[in-house]
């Protein structure tokens, strides 16, 4: 089952001081972002779920299977769950989120299936070495960026400043 994506909203390197501009809508054909990224002082854009309220359980899936028109970037999946750590990364500013990287092909749609086994724990483009563990029962929201680093802290060798367009078509657990 696909997650919905009409509620979904943008999150920019705005909060930290950042200067680039993008903007969510929702169409037929899925979920927009349209903006401008800014390398300097941030260089992300973002959409992003609401909180699932109560969490989604995919403690049976086996991956995420991604549909994007990406415009060849390199894109950044971030999933936020309860950690089995007593909610303790709860308290760590900016949140423990799980990444990973998504090459998208130049022209066209592309579609990816992220093993959950391959998310990797960071705090704002950090990697943590804490004693995490995913929850896959716990699901608690997700997030979608084209962000000027890559899962492991490094520089993103997919990253583009300049005008951006993506259409999330779906995400949806895969069995």
């Amino acid at each position: 089952m696909s997650v919905r994506l009409a509620d979904w909203t943008c999150l920019n390197d705005t909060i930290m001081g950042g200067s680039s501009r993008a903007g969510c809508r929702f169409s037929s054909e899925g979920l927009w972002l349209e903006g401008d990224v800014v390398a300097e002082g941030g260089g992300f854009v973002s959409c992003r779920s609401p909180v699932f309220r109560p969490p989604l359980d995919w403690s049976a899936a086996q991956g995420l299977r991604i549909v994007v028109d990406g415009g060849g970037r390199t894109l950044k999946l971030a999933v936020a769950c309860r950690d089995g750590v007593l909610g303790l990364t709860d308290l760590i500013p900016g949140g423990l989120r799980w990444v990973a990287s998504l090459p998208t092909e130049a022209e066209g749609t592309t579609t990816t299936v992220i093993p959950l086994a391959d998310l990797k724990p960071v705090v704002r483009a950090k990697p943590v070495t804490l004693p995490v563990r995913f929850d896959a029962s716990g699901v608690t929201r997700l997030q979608l960026l084209h962000s000027r680093f890559a899962e492991d802290g490094r520089e993103n060798t997919g990253f583009r400043a300049g005008p951006i367009q993506l259409l999330v078509r779906a995400i949806e657990p895969v069995v």
